[in-house]
Parts: structure tokens; sequence; C-alpha cells
């Protein structure tokens, strides 16, 4: 089977980072707890946790509830970030922290800081209920509201000033129409888009495959936002599964299939994309010795 490889794919700067420095202390400490998913990857926290390092994750919960787990040792904030609140109740605690925090989540957070010091008040494009979210709207809750739709934008007060950003992973093309909607309904709006640039050149990547391609696969975790975004951008004109590893593929779905396109989302373990990929470019649908796919290394992960 003929095989596109998207280039990028896979894990961004900030995704390294993290579990760099996730290994990194589990070698020097120990009771190490990641308050949440460090990236959402459960082959990664499940990796990780074979190092001794420890996910506290319960859904619904907020980073500070979270903290309530955590009585002694060491806590990772994950890529995505936390408020200053998570820091400093931890710190009472008596915790050791460790920040992972993506760089590119940092600088949305001091935009933010900075904005609200000037009068502002911050309009954050997210999705509800996701961790880098939930830190940003947590800097300062009465004056950053969260925008998940056009119908969210309705009921703001139009004599205000607004600085709208975003969630560094939501979808550039939804990003912008709600940018260019609020320019049309605020008259004292700054835009300030945040969406990362691993983000950006991905999505981009997509929405520009090569129109052969008759099947497309996102490699990715479910809990991943920005590998569902890789997903539904690709759907717009092609058949897309999105699949956590080579165990999910089901070989009917490559019936009358002739190229495919691989790609995956920035919290994605290399290795695990590189499964699919070398699979499909020996696939061949009349040769039933083709259709075994490979174990998973599970210490090939990190």
């Amino acid at each position: 089977m003929e095989v596109k490889a998207i280039i990028p794919r896979g894990y961004c700067k900030g995704v390294i980072r993290a579990i760099d420095i996730a290994k990194k202390a589990s070698e020097e400490d120990e009771d190490i707890y990641i308050l949440g998913m460090i990236v959402h990857n459960q082959y990664i926290v499940n990796a990780l946790e074979e190092l001794g390092v420890y996910t506290i994750d319960h859904k619904g919960k907020t980073r500070l509830e979270l903290l309530d787990e955590i009585d002694h040792g060491t806590v990772i904030i994950t890529a995505h970030g936390a408020s200053d609140a998570v820091f400093q109740k931890a710190k009472d605690k008596g915790l050791k922290v460790i920040d992972a925090s993506c760089l590119d989540v940092i600088k949305t957070h001091d935009l933010i800081k900075e904005k609200l010091n000037d009068g502002f008040e911050i309009l954050y494009i997210g999705k509800a209920g996701h961790p880098e979210a939930e830190g940003a709207i947590s800097i300062d809750e009465q004056k950053i509201h969260l925008i998940t739709s056009k119908d969210d934008l309705l009921s703001l007060d139009k004599n205000k000033k607004y600085v709208m950003t975003n969630q560094t992973t939501m979808s550039l093309y939804d990003v912008y129409d709600l940018c260019e909607y609020a320019k049309d309904l605020l008259p004292h709006i700054e835009i300030a888009k945040e969406t990362c640039s691993a983000t950006k050149i991905r999505q981009e990547a997509i929405k520009n495959m090569d129109d052969d391609i008759d099947i497309v696969f996102i490699i990715g975790d479910p809990h991943s936002n920005n590998t569902k975004k890789l997903a539904s951008i690709a759907a717009d004109n092609k058949e897309v599964y999105m699949i956590e590893s080579i165990e999910d593929l089901d070989i009917n779905v490559l019936r009358n299939k002739k190229k495919a396109a691989i790609s995956s989302g920035a919290s994605t373990p290399t290795y695990l994309t590189n499964q699919v990929i070398q699979f499909l470019q020996q696939f061949d649908e009349n040769d039933i010795n083709t259709y075994n796919k490979p174990k998973i290394d599970k210490s090939k992960i990190l």
C-alpha cells in the first residue's frame, strides 16, 4: 500500500520537554506525582508509572482539587500549565513542585496577566473542562470568559475592552472564525492569537494533503484536543480514522484503498506512529500474510 507520512507529525517541543522533566525526576526523587495527565496520551502515562511517576487524575476534578490527594513528595505540573493558586497550594502543603508547563502556555498566561493589569477583560477560546483552559481561566475567573462558540459572545458588554486569545491546541481555522466574528460584534477588542506553531503547521499540513489520498489515519489519544482537531480538519474531504495505536487499526477499512496518509497528535509517541506507517507500507489486500499486526513493545514508548 502506498503511504504518505505527513510532515510534521508527533511530538512537539513542549511534550518532549515535559516527558524529559518527568524522566529526570524519576531518577532523582521518590514519591513523584503528576497533577493530571502530563500530556494527553495514556501510553505515556503508563510508561511513566513503570518508572515510579504516578498520575493523579479524576474526571471533573480541578488541579486544586487533585492536590488534596497528595500529601508528600514531589508534584509535577503538566504541560498544560496551572494557575498561581495551584503552585501556592502545593508549596503550602510542603510539596516539592516541578513545573513541566509548555513554554507556549506560559507565554499565554503572561499575556493574560499583562492585559488584565492594563484594564482589559479576556475572551479565551478553549475547550470546556480542558486542563489548559482551566489553568488560564483560573488566573481571574471574574474577568476571563471561556469562549467555546459564537453564542458565548452575544451576552458580553460591548462597552468593555477585551483581548481575545486562545488555548494553544485549538483549530486555527475555528479560532480565525471566532476572532472575525468577535471583531464585528465588539468595538473595543484586540486579537492575540496563541495557537502554537507546532499545532499550526500540523493542521496546515493536514489541510493541504495530496488530493489522491483516499484514507487517513490520525494516531493519538482520545483525550488529546490537538489530535481530535487534526482528525476534524482531515474529515472535511477525506475518510478519516483516529486510532490510539496499531491495535485499533481495522484492516477491513483498508479494502479497495490505494493510498493512505498518516499523521499524529503532538503527544503521540513516534514509536506508535511508525508502527502504523510500517504496517501499512507492507500491507497488500491480496496477500493475507501481510494482515498480521505487530505487538507493541511498551519499553519503546518513552
